[in-house]
């Protein structure tokens, strides 16, 4: 299953939003990494949410793409907020797919 995840650094106020089959070993990765990269500077990053998408990647990456256009911290807070919430995940998931 991949996933949708969510990031938090409490030192940079910033949400990092990605997308994995393991989201509790990227959180690991992306704290402890030696190479410099967007989320390096940012440490630590604490797991603030994270929800299934689907079983095949692309689908997870589609959302995972369209939750960063949106640009819009209330947007992810609410991400965050509704994240066991599966009727309104279901249709938020489907919304990325119908784009292309």
């Amino acid at each position: 299953m991949y996933y949708i995840y969510i990031l938090y650094s409490e030192k940079s106020d910033l949400y990092y939003i990605g997308q994995s089959n393991d989201p509790e070993r990227r959180v690991i990765s992306h704290n402890t990494s030696k190479r410099t990269t967007y989320t390096s500077k940012h440490r630590p990053w604490q797991l603030v949410a994270k929800f299934e998408v689907s079983e095949k990647r692309g689908e997870a990456v589609k959302v995972e793409k369209y939750l960063k256009k949106m640009k819009d911290r209330n947007f992810i807070e609410k991400v965050i907020e509704k994240q066991n919430d599966k009727e309104w995940l279901t249709q938020l998931v489907r919304v990325p797919a119908c784009r292309d």
